[in-house]
């Protein structure tokens, strides 16, 4: 039946976001990473140089979540390289209990600024100048990468998400 939806909400027949997961949820972060693998952006051009630096595991781990849930609500997004491309292989719940932050992503910011940056009402460098976007990570390599991440930002617009806070 949800599938059916989902076809429906493409052809514009049909609204889903009565039936759209927690933003930041583990259901919200698998519909997030279809988004990613869709968005030729992210695929193609963090391909280039960005997810080569993995310290040899073959992937980077990004996770977030909303900094009104609490940080035990976050949720993971691995990219992996594949095909030539940067693809995300799996979205959920944490995998990684530590991060290598010479190589891996931790941002979290309000849901109301998740929104605003979803929206595409500012970018990365504003997000992170003002503080709306807490980041841990490879800061250099994100400033190298900002168009790209811009993408990225604009997921949480592309993705219905509700407002209630995910299941911890």
């Amino acid at each position: 039946m949800r599938k059916l939806s989902y076809l429906l909400a493409a052809a514009g027949l049909v609204s889903i976001s009565a039936q759209a997961a927690p933003l930041m949820s583990a259901e919200w972060a698998v519909q997030a990473c279809q988004a990613w693998n869709n968005n030729p952006i992210l695929a193609n051009e963090l391909a280039e140089k960005w997810i080569k630096n993995d310290a040899s595991r073959g992937y980077k781990v990004i996770q977030m979540y909303r900094t009104d849930c609490g940080e035990d609500t976050k949720v993971e997004m691995t990219i992996s390289a594949k095909e030539g491309k940067a693809l995300c292989t799996y979205a959920g719940k944490i995998q990684h209990a530590s991060l290598n932050t010479s190589v891996d992503y931790l941002m979290h910011a309000e849901t109301k600024r998740w929104k605003e940056m979803g929206a595409g009402e500012y970018g990365p460098m504003r997000a992170m100048t003002f503080g709306r976007l807490k980041f841990d990570g490879p800061m250099v390599e994100a400033m190298k990468v900002m168009g790209p991440f811009e993408q990225f930002l604009l997921i949480p617009g592309k993705v219905p998400g509700e407002d209630a806070c995910p299941a911890k």
